[in-house]
């Protein structure tokens, strides 16, 4: 498996939409029905991301881009974003692989937020040295550090590390 920075444009940002809408099936009936939407992630929304500094990440098999992760610093910390394996590459290591690679570079705190009822995204977070904070202190700092909308805040927790 190799890892590579993802550039903004051509088949990249192709592959990025790929993976995240398809991997994000998986919160399809488990996140608020209020906070879905097809595409999970649309291509205003990736651009979005990039021109606010999310430098997004790959991991490769066999030549094929089979996960996705953004790292963006904020502030004082680093912040884990969209994090998505190819439903047909899960479960084999690939994303942990991946969110290593990233932290291994990483020299400042690390934060990461996701659903509260994504349970498998918090046991795999946790199982990456992450700790899941309390919900008070995880709405602290998706206010402070992400730019989302409230009702957003209200169903997220976050992890850190």
């Amino acid at each position: 498996m190799t890892f590579r920075s993802l550039g903004a444009g051509g088949d990249d940002r192709a592959a990025i939409l790929e993976i995240v809408n398809h991997a994000a099936e998986a919160y399809r009936g488990v996140i608020p029905a209020d906070r879905w939407h097809e595409p999970y992630m649309p291509a205003e929304e990736l651009d979005g991301e990039l021109e606010a500094g999310v430098a997004f990440w790959g991991a490769e098999r066999d030549g094929e881009l089979v996960a996705v992760m953004g790292i963006q610093q904020v502030r004082d910390v680093d912040l884990i974003r969209h994090a998505y394996v190819s439903p047909e590459h899960q479960r084999h290591g690939i994303g942990g692989a991946l969110l290593e690679e990233l932290a291994g570079s990483a020299t400042r705190r690390m934060l990461v937020g996701t659903w509260a009822d994504a349970h498998w995204a918090i046991v795999f977070y946790e199982r990456h040295g992450f700790e899941l904070l309390s919900r008070e202190a995880g709405a602290d700092l998706l206010r402070r550090y992400w730019s989302i909308p409230e009702r957003q805040i209200e169903t997220s927790v976050v992890l850190e590390r």
